[in-house]
């Protein structure tokens, strides 16, 4: 599990460290005291300004718009396997952290691992924080009744279920013939004979519509990303073909290649930025390009950032001459930079237009690796090997191999950073 410290402005990744290690580089002084903040809790919903089904990239804009509330965030990922397990973003001061589906970068699982150091509003009542315990029975008279919840005899842990929320109780060794096969044989609420009642542990907050139950160890797997709304444009499936040109299959937007700023502006609307392609890197490996190698590039980038997608303009025909598709995966120097692009690549010999959520045998997309895309276009030759040094970017450099009409740069881990598409 690769972790590191989330901090500045949002176009950046952090710092790098090595696995199963911490940054921890705080804004403010060690030590000094912080009390517990007051968030509203919206069972099946969210928590403070974290909504489920949010993408990353909004919940980093939140964090960066409070920096003195969230100053100590950290980032966690599997970095050999970054589909693998959620991407977290954790907030230790405060006791909780965010899971986000690695496919899709959607919040679909909201965790107060430490209920003392965070304290929650629900309607007008608080619960939590180092002056409220979070209580069997004060969950019960602020909720209301529920169904008894299941005990789970190896963790020793009893969970209380509501719609999209749950809650945690370590049970007492001593107290455990209060349960029989996961189920609860005292009467709600639970109070132990001595006049104590047990104290949560941990509450989760997940999207309720599927009726799952979702609590701690196996089944957190249970919280599921909640729908997109109808004619939503995230992650919308972005189909190219080598050598022609992209297709926006929610929109149905055709973009080719040789199309005009006009034309870019009328399918897509204005773009996030704009910005000068200052030097062209690759003009040195031209042997047969006469321009003087100090020549600056007139090429100009149109960004839109929301769909993780580059349009490069050539700066004197003004006409389309690569695109750029960005996968967004944590442990890249553009990480949070931009959206996921969710591309479907398809070779030139594929006709037609392919339909949305279709698959052909050897099409490229955001989770193939870098040994699978080899198997479907061939052998890449040697790597060109991309760095902008460790202070820029502390995770390493990356390796660019070219192919006719397109190129991948790939990471460490063999999953891809970037497609670039062109007309050789």
């Amino acid at each position: 599990m690769q972790q590191y410290q989330r901090a500045g402005n949002a176009g950046g990744g952090g710092a790098a460290m090595g696995p199963a290690t911490a940054a921890a580089v705080r804004r403010r002084c060690e030590g000094t005291a912080m009390g517990a903040i007051t968030l509203d809790l919206r069972p099946g919903q969210g928590i403070g300004p974290f909504s489920l089904g949010m993408p990353i990239s909004e919940a980093f804009a939140q964090i960066e718009h409070q920096p003195n509330i969230y100053d100590v965030v950290h980032v966690k990922y599997l970095d050999e396997e970054p589909l693998k397990l959620d991407m977290v973003i954790s907030f230790p001061d405060h006791g909780f952290h965010l899971r986000f589906d690695p496919w899709s970068q959607r919040l679909r699982l909201i965790e107060i691992f430490d209920v003392k150091r965070l304290q929650m509003r629900y309607a007008t009542s608080l619960i939590g924080g180092p002056s409220t315990l979070a209580t069997f029975v004060a969950v019960y008279a602020l909720f209301g009744p529920t169904f008894p919840g299941i005990y789970d005899t190896e963790r020793g842990i009893y969970t209380l279920f509501y719609p999209g929320l749950s809650f945690a109780f370590p049970i007492p060794g001593q107290y455990t013939n209060f349960f029989n096969k996961g189920e609860v044989l005292a009467e709600l609420p639970l109070e132990f004979p001595d006049g104590t009642t047990p104290v949560t542990c941990r509450v989760s907050i997940f999207d309720g519509s599927s009726d799952g139950k979702v609590g701690v160890g196996s089944s957190m797997d249970k919280a599921v990303v909640p729908p997109l709304p109808t004619g939503s444009l995230y992650m919308e499936e972005v189909h190219a073909k080598l050598g022609d040109g992209i297709w926006f299959t929610v929109g149905g937007q055709h973009i080719p290649f040789g199309a005009s700023p006009q034309d870019i502006w009328t399918e897509l609307g204005r773009p996030c930025g704009i910005h000068q392609k200052q030097v062209d890197q690759m003009v040195i490996h031209s042997a047969s390009d006469p321009r003087p190698r100090t020549t600056l590039c007139g090429d100009y980038f149109y960004n839109y950032f929301s769909r993780g997608i580059d349009i490069l303009f050539d700066g004197q025909t003004h006409k389309i001459k690569k695109f750029v598709l960005h996968t967004n995966f944590p442990g890249h120097s553009d990480f949070n930079s931009y959206m996921k692009c969710n591309y479907v690549i398809y070779d030139a010999e594929t006709e037609g237009a392919v339909q949305p959520g279709t698959r052909t045998k050897n099409c490229i997309t955001p989770s193939t690796k870098w040994e699978q895309v080899k198997e479907i276009l061939g052998d890449g030759g040697r790597a060109a090997i991309q760095t902008q040094g460790s202070m820029n970017n502390p995770f390493g450099p990356t390796f660019v191999y070219g192919y006719q009409n397109i190129a991948f740069e790939v990471m460490k881990n063999g999953y891809i950073a970037t497609v670039t598409l062109f007309q050789s």
